[in-house]
């Protein structure tokens, strides 16, 4: 039986012609729409790419000017072997009385801002007290951290400040004394020899000071009546002042006028019988860790004049617990004038008179 074709009338073959377009039309469309996504994407890569280079050619610049900041400051990364004996101290600090718990923990929590800063040198915001006078957001930060932790625990206390002055407390026997970053100019320039100095003030007397090296973690306290003590891995030691007795055996610290600081000629008739006297005469930067460090018996000698109040609150309590002798640079042993008095000479009892001889005219 032969086969029988069908041929579509003529309303079937427009249907099907029309449809036909309409595919066309959406091919050409999606088709167009694949070639304008495919141009996006391309624009996006070539923009994502030339953003990746020029951040890698700031990051080069950056690199380049900052290795050397960089390899200074690789000693701030954390280590579990620390982490472990800041655990161990912790316990240990709240074995102390309840004015040094309270102190230590608010050194340690403004300490912990300015090594944040200290990694971050380049992003911090200066202004000028005066000449070669400089506060940065980190003096300013470890201020405001202080105050309020102690405000929190302490709230009719008083309060001598570097950067903000003097605030007086509900409770005028008490105040504390406060530097937040004493050696700021060493911190600016990624020295690490810096400290926080907290102290407290009862009655016109300091009854008990903290200095703390937060880049080194050296943390000296002391409590009047119950000695100067350097904290340590597992607990603390005493400090001591230096038994030694020869001038040339001994290492001085001092403080050198320099600009719109002090007065040179005065200085230098001071610093030359040091210099021709004694083993040799260092100028570390740091009021505060200098007295630590003749309570500690790592110098014998330490003078200075032009300095503040907070320069030397805790350190001069430290040193008098440790058994060495202060006066002012005029010679007046008289504690409440020493730390208003702007001058201090400090020293191991074996050579205080002595010392003192050489500076006080």
């Amino acid at each position: 039986m032969p086969k029988t074709t069908i041929r579509p009338s003529g309303p079937m073959m427009r249907r099907s012609g029309a449809r036909k377009v309409v595919a066309e039309e959406r091919f050409s469309e999606r088709k167009a729409q694949e070639q304008n996504r495919l141009v996006k994407a391309d624009i996006k890569n070539r923009a994502i790419a030339a953003l990746q280079q020029r951040q890698e050619e700031m990051a080069k610049v950056r690199g380049e000017q900052n290795d050397d900041h960089r390899e200074r400051t690789t000693f701030m990364k954390r280590d579990p072997v620390v982490d472990f004996r800041e655990s161990r101290q912790d316990k240990f600090i709240s074995s102390l009385s309840a004015n040094l718990n309270v102190m230590i923990q608010a050194v340690k929590r403004a300490g912990r801002g300015l090594m944040r800063d200290f990694g971050e040198l380049e992003n911090l915001r200066l202004s000028q007290k005066g000449a070669a006078d400089f506060v940065s957001t980190a003096d300013t930060n470890s201020e405001k951290t202080l105050r309020e932790y102690l405000l929190k625990v302490r709230p009719r206390y008083g309060f001598l400040q570097e950067e903000g002055g003097e605030i007086k407390g509900d409770d005028t026997s008490h105040r504390w004394i406060i530097d937040p970053l004493d050696g700021t100019m060493n911190f600016l320039h990624a020295v690490p020899h810096f400290a926080i100095s907290l102290a407290l003030q009862e009655d016109q007397e300091i009854i008990a000071g903290v200095i703390y090296n937060p880049a080194t973690s050296d943390l000296f306290y002391a409590e009047k009546g119950n000695g100067a003590w350097m904290l340590t891995a597992s607990g603390s030691s005493r400090l001591h002042v230096s038994t030694r007795s020869a001038l040339n055996e001994s290492v001085v610290v001092t403080g050198i006028p320099h600009l719109g600081h002090g007065n040179a000629e005065r200085f230098t008739a001071q610093l030359m019988p040091m210099m021709t006297k004694t083993g040799g005469v260092r100028r570390m930067g740091a009021a505060s860790l200098d007295l630590a460090y003749v309570a500690a018996g790592r110098f014998e000698c330490y003078w200075e004049e032009d300095i503040k109040p907070w320069d030397i609150a805790a350190g001069m309590l430290m040193v008098r617990e440790a058994g060495g002798r202060i006066c002012t640079t005029s010679g007046d042993e008289t504690p409440k004038t020493i730390l208003t008095d702007g001058t201090i000479l400090a020293a191991n009892s074996l050579q205080y008179e002595v010392f003192k001889n050489m500076i006080v005219k």
